[in-house]
């Protein structure tokens, strides 16, 4: 009952990947006594993790009136050094 549970919180795709890439990743999961799916889940999950991270944090949620983006405009100092 477990695994049909499971099944129910996956989306199943087609994966196209080159003959090499497909050879290592197989590979793998023989080494490790593991199916490919196996392998290839936990690469999606990698870099889906990344994709998660490498877009945050996000600031503010209003449109620029001049056209500038927050990061461009909170790199810019805010005041002139002191002489």
């Amino acid at each position: 009952m477990l695994a049909s549970s499971i099944m129910t919180q996956l989306r199943r795709t087609t994966v196209s990947a080159s003959p090499g890439a497909i050879r290592t990743l197989e590979a793998e999961a023989q080494r490790r006594s593991v199916p490919l799916a196996t392998i290839l889940r936990e690469a999606v999950e990698e870099k889906a993790k990344v994709l998660r991270t490498g877009r945050r944090p996000r600031v503010g949620v209003a449109r620029s009136t001049d056209g500038c983006r927050a990061a461009d405009v909170t790199a810019e100092p805010v005041a002139e050094a002191p002489r």
